[in-house]
């Protein structure tokens, strides 16, 4: 099996490394196909080895494939992990990924246009895009199939890498500059906490290994640290890897990156949002399960920024008009959730809606990507309108897509998203009544952005420009086939695995729960089958308050939007100072650009001004040459030509020797 591991990881690097660097010898297509063909070889055998532990005997594989480097007795080594919980992560990375290359033959086709004439930078452009998703994909698959600490960091920070090069892949736009830039900074913060966290493990624990940290663990549960006056090191260790997460999964307050990370294409907008790098935080919290199960203060703290980001994200979603935005303020909402149920302990709950989420997200994307193409890359919404029938397999996907974001009954989303606030309310972590009001309030704010987009795009009368409307049509088949492929799971997902996951813990031993944390044990108990289930959450406040923002959504853009086309704008207006805030994101933005940017730059024109310019230039470099002039102007003065004054100056020196030489 160690060759299967090794064939999965790698097929995605080779394609990159051929795209990457022969791209310019074999061409468009010969890359694209490079590329398809490696993350094809690894989502085959990723859905086999899932297939092998859904209904076969798959035993746990775990064990070192390369050893860096040994230090003091700790080993640094290349080594996979791979359980119910990695296959999981492997199929769902993998098969997504592999719907995005195919969508990108479409969607990127026409890059050339996006580069100025005779620019250097837009050569092999295409080719040089495949290659770098392809290489997102192998980092994510050597983030989640670690076994070891080190190998978890190299797969964090070569997502963070390639994320950066896609964000900013049209490198003449300053806009994607600064974003990827923004991207870039802002997970670096997160970072130093993640390698803090981890330097932690090593001192104390003394390993890189999972297995053996997470079997000592317990041994230093009651360990206390001497920092902040004294913390537990669970603690300490607990919340460093959150801070970590928290860049990754854009969680507040390091989500700032994630909205502008739209100014890439629309691939790597999916690729990124759906299945890595924002997945990886919550993939990392999951595994360590067994460090943050010994800290109920981490638990709380990650419940309540994950309840936040869930509620207060969803609601900048209302105001946005950018088709991409909305969808991007979707995903900072849901990641919410899925930590929210991190920090109740309901681990398979929040990886389940990992999953359902992966699915319906990349849909959305990819159908917001197949909009823009169709409107020649106009991304506002209030210039689009009346899409249905000019688009109508993009349309249904959408729809699809939406009903399963707003937890619909019978999507995928609903069985996850019902599942993460049933065990937030029957949660005793502290903070878990907060969590949990908003969670059930953010339902109805899901269903009301979710579904204004869907009804100003695709529904009403058309509002873009007579050329444009005259061109619409449904895209080409490399964009609609994956579009239907995500559909299907977006519909069917969750009837066929919430079951496993949340009532007969399929995830065994990869996910450890303290029993008194199990937040899921009730719904495990009164489990009557998806059915029983589905009428349960028709029941719930969560389902009436969605079904509230969906029919109030319907009212407005669709029934009145009709009568009055500005009733959008409108709405926005009268809603005040409330509106600005949303628009101005919580003022975030403005206080890390005047705060921590503006600051950065005073800091360094302060050091500029008094330190290098005064000090270093004024006092070293200029200051020592004017000394020397000085010195060599007074001693000029001695250097007269006459005798007698040398003589006389001999005559006082040979005194001043003999006087020293008597007095000592």
């Amino acid at each position: 099996m160690k060759l299967i591991y090794l064939i999965i990881v790698l097929a995605p690097l080779a394609g990159a490394i051929a795209a990457g660097f022969f791209g310019g010898r074999i061409g468009r297509v010969w890359s694209h196909r490079a590329t398809i063909a490696g993350v094809g070889v690894s989502a085959v055998l990723s859905l086999w080895v899932l297939a092998r532990f859904i209904w076969g005997d798959a035993q746990t594989f775990n064990g070192a494939v390369y050893t860096w480097l040994v230090s003091d007795g700790m080993h640094f080594e290349i080594g996979f992990l791979v359980d119910r919980l990695t296959a999981l992560m492997m199929a769902t990375v993998t098969f997504v990924s592999l719907m995005v290359h195919v969508y990108t033959i479409g969607y990127m086709a026409d890059d050339d246009h996006n580069w100025p004439e005779g620019a250097l930078t837009g050569r092999n452009s295409y080719q040089r895009f495949f290659a770098y998703i392809s290489l997102f994909t192998f980092s994510m698959l050597m983030l989640v199939m670690s076994n070891n600490f080190m190998q978890l960091f190299f797969g964090w920070e070569a997502v963070g890498l390639v994320s950066y090069l896609l964000i900013g892949f049209w490198s003449v736009r300053e806009s994607a500059i600064f974003a990827n830039l923004k991207a870039f900074l802002v997970n670096r913060v997160g970072d130093f906490g993640f390698i803090l966290g981890i330097a932690a493990i090593g001192m104390y624990f003394g390993s890189m290994d999972y297995a053996e940290v997470f079997a000592k663990a317990p041994e230093l549960a009651d360990t206390q640290v001497a920092v902040f006056g004294g913390v537990s090191l669970m603690t300490l260790v607990c919340i460093l890897l959150f801070i970590g997460a928290m860049g990754k999964s854009a969680q507040v307050p390091l989500h700032v990156w994630l909205p502008d990370s739209m100014e890439g294409p629309t691939p790597i907008s999916a690729l990124i949002h759906a299945a890595t790098m924002v997945t990886a935080g919550i993939f990392m919290v999951a595994r360590m399960s067994p460090l943050f199960e010994l800290s109920a203060t981490a638990l709380s703290f990650v419940l309540l920024v994950g309840a936040i980001t869930a509620f207060f994200m969803g609601l900048i979603g209302l105001v946005q008009n950018d088709i991409k935005r909305v969808v991007a303020y979707s995903t900072l909402s849901q990641l919410g959730y899925m930590t929210a149920a991190l920090g109740a302990s309901a681990y398979a709950a929040g990886i389940f809606h990992l999953m359902t989420h992966a699915f319906f997200k990349a849909l959305l994307f990819l159908a917001a990507g197949s909009v823009i193409i169709a409107m020649h890359h106009d991304q506002d919404i209030r210039n689009m309108g009346g899409l249905r029938k000019y688009m109508p397999i993009t349309w249904a996907t959408a729809l699809i897509g939406s009903l399963a974001l707003i937890a619909f009954p019978g999507f995928s989303g609903f069985f996850s998203k019902d599942a993460i606030i049933e065990a937030v309310g029957d949660s005793h972590i502290v903070g878990a009544g907060i969590a949990w009001l908003l969670l059930t309030v953010g339902a109805f704010v899901t269903a009301l952005y979710s579904f204004r987009m869907y009804y100003l795009v695709f529904h009403g009368k058309p509002r873009m420009d007579e050329h444009t409307r005259s061109h619409l049509h449904e895209t080409p088949w490399v964009v609609t086939v994956p579009l239907i492929a995500l559909a299907v799971p977006s519909i069917a997902i969750g009837w066929l695995t919430v079951e496993p996951l949340l009532v007969n813990n399929w995830l065994g031993d990869a996910i450890y729960v303290k029993p008194e944390h199990d937040s899921l044990h009730h719904l495990a108990e009164h489990w009557h089958g998806q059915v029983a289930f589905i009428l349960h959450g028709m029941g719930a406040l969560p389902f009436w308050l969605s079904m509230g923002g969906l029919v109030l959504a319907t009212v407005v853009w669709l029934v009145l939007h009709k009568r009055n086309p500005s009733i959008d704008a409108e709405l926005q207006a009268k809603g005040g100072w409330l509106t600005r805030v949303l628009q101005d994101k919580y003022g975030f933005d403005d206080f890390n650009q005047k705060v921590f940017a503006g600051g950065g730059l005073d800091i360094g024109r302060f050091l500029w001004k008094t330190g290098d310019r005064t000090l270093i230039d004024g006092a070293v470099v200029n200051g020592s040459a004017r000394m020397v002039g000085y010195l060599a102007g007074v001693m000029r003065h001695l250097q007269t030509g006459y005798l007698y004054h040398y003589a006389i100056a001999m005559i006082v020196g040979l005194v001043a020797l003999l006087t020293l030489f008597v007095a000592f």
